[in-house]
């Protein structure tokens, strides 16, 4: 039985009416609709049962003496039962029965109202319970809400333990690998006792203390100018942090700025979340840029600024960032030239010159030559998992003949590819892939451009002028390819192959 709220009255809460007696239910239906409760109506606890666990009623009027199953027992299986235990239980009473009420209470009713009904006094009563049992479902619902809260801070807070520990160990091992990391890159790295590699380890020692001074590192391609900045690194306070290395050349000028200062998400197509540069990922220890020379100049106005304030404006952000980063600059380029050419800034110029480390070209150390190649015979027959052979004498003379216009990087290389064709035995002239009687090709060069050169005028002949000039800076540059390449504005390739040409027409 079910009776719909009064005309234009709004329902203020679904009521459960339990009484065998037809006439009860009619007058507390009477005093409560007019309220603009939702009634429900049962003659009986099992029915009632039945009822309240598929309506859910906010309360419910029940009254005590009924056959069959009564209200005392009906509200015991009430509150046994999950989806119906928070209800609250009024029991209907006549006056008489009032003893048995407190056997009602335990059983979980929360009040009681005496037959016959004052409408006034059920009215509130019911208005009463509804209040207090919304409250306190509100109240369970925000226990619920804190405790799935307070869950998840514990799982935060386990998960941050759990990072912390995780962290923690990899510090330890990052320790360890930086031990090992400042072991193979620190001084002992830097093979040779030419009074030139003497004079790089005594600036390396003597930068040790200034740990955020800048240096700039010049010298030819292939010299070991990464490995000087390394060195430096791995020498100085700074150790434990990264050392984070950029190719000037290799970022794409429209990625530049977003790839040294960082970006936030949004602040240009494709950038779907935050992003740090390479200044950022270098915060506390070495950021090296390599081949500065060719940084192109509205990116050189920029660095000039972090290097001034020391804080990046990550593209699309509004506030800038502190970062503490020592600079270390490489270039093979001649800066001088550049600055006069208005290609290089000269403040930013002063600015990464606060110190200068020359790294020589090999051809002006030979002597480093013969450590050097067993340095990187025992290190690569190490990664290969041989035992590093001996080189024969005329093995060690070839190698000290070479000119090496690719410096270290070019022994390096003879070397690796030496070990693989003596297949780990020991290292003859013929595993070096070097021409025979090396030093001598330089001189003849030299001597044949100078006799080509004599005429006092160039061809006309495009092809005939071009060996003209490339004969006459080799006289010049006593028959170094990479300086004589410098000095006519070329690739040393193009002077490799023009002499291949040549070689190969004069054995024919």
């Amino acid at each position: 039985m079910s009776s719909p709220p009064a005309s234009g009255v709004r329902s203020t809460g679904r009521i459960l009416l339990v009484d065998d007696v037809p006439e009860n239910l009619a007058v507390l239906t009477a005093a409560l609709e007019p309220e603009g409760y939702e009634i429900l109506a049962a003659p009986g606890g099992e029915i009632a049962l039945k009822v309240a666990g598929r309506a859910l009623p906010e309360l419910i009027l029940l009254d005590v003496l009924m056959p069959g199953l009564d209200g005392i027992e009906t509200c015991r299986r009430l509150k046994r039962d999950e989806a119906t235990r928070e209800i609250p239980v009024i029991f209907i009473t006549a006056r008489g029965e009032t003893g048995s009420l407190v056997e009602g209470f335990r059983a979980g009713g929360v009040d009681y109202v005496v037959k016959p009904f004052q409408a006034e006094e059920v009215s509130s009563r019911v208005a009463t319970h509804l209040r207090l049992s919304r409250l306190a479902a509100e109240l369970r619902e925000k226990n619920r809400a804190l405790e799935a809260r307070t869950a998840e801070l514990t799982d935060e807070i386990g998960r941050r333990h759990h990072a912390e520990t995780a962290l923690r160990h990899a510090d330890e091992k990052l320790a360890v690998l930086s031990g090992l990391e400042a072991e193979r890159w620190n001084l002992a790295g830097l093979v040779g006792g030419s009074r030139l590699i003497r004079k790089i380890t005594e600036d390396i020692r003597r930068l040790h203390q200034f740990a955020n001074t800048a240096v700039l590192v010049l010298g030819e391609s292939g010299t070991g100018k990464e490995l000087v900045a390394r060195a430096i690194h791995f020498d100085s306070a700074r150790a434990r942090g990264p050392f984070i290395p950029v190719n000037c050349v290799a970022i794409p000028s429209e990625l530049a700025e977003s790839m040294l200062f960082g970006h936030v998400k949004g602040s240009f197509t494709g950038a779907t979340s935050d992003r740090k540069g390479y200044f950022e990922l270098a915060h506390g220890g070495t950021l090296f840029l390599d081949e500065i020379g060719d940084m192109p100049a509205s990116l050189q106005v920029k660095l000039l600024r972090v290097l001034e304030d020391g804080c990046v404006m990550p593209v699309g952000a509004s506030q800038p960032r502190k970062v503490d980063v020592r600079i270390i600059a490489a270039t093979n380029a001649d800066l001088d030239a550049r600055i006069a050419a208005g290609t290089f800034r000269q403040d930013l110029y002063f600015r990464l010159a606060r110190y200068v480390v020359a790294t020589p070209p090999l051809r002006q150390r030979p002597e480093d030559v013969p450590p050097l190649a067993l340095h990187f015979l025992r290190l690569f027959a190490a990664e290969m998992g041989l035992k590093a052979p001996a080189f024969s004498s005329r093995a060690l003379e070839e190698l000290q003949r070479h000119d090496y216009p690719g410096n270290v990087r070019e022994l390096k290389n003879v070397i690796e590819r030496a070990l693989i064709e003596s297949g780990g035995g020991p290292i003859l002239p013929e595993h070096l892939g070097m021409p025979p009687h090396a030093a001598a090709v330089a001189p003849a060069r030299a001597a044949r451009a100078d006799r080509k050169a004599s005429a006092a005028a160039l061809p006309l002949n495009l092809a005939e002028a071009e060996d003209l000039l490339i004969q006459r800076a080799l006289q010049e540059t006593g028959g170094n390819i990479a300086d004589a390449a410098r000095m006519l504005g070329i690739h040393r390739t193009r002077i490799y192959r023009k002499l291949a040409q040549e070689d190969t027409q004069a054995g024919t």
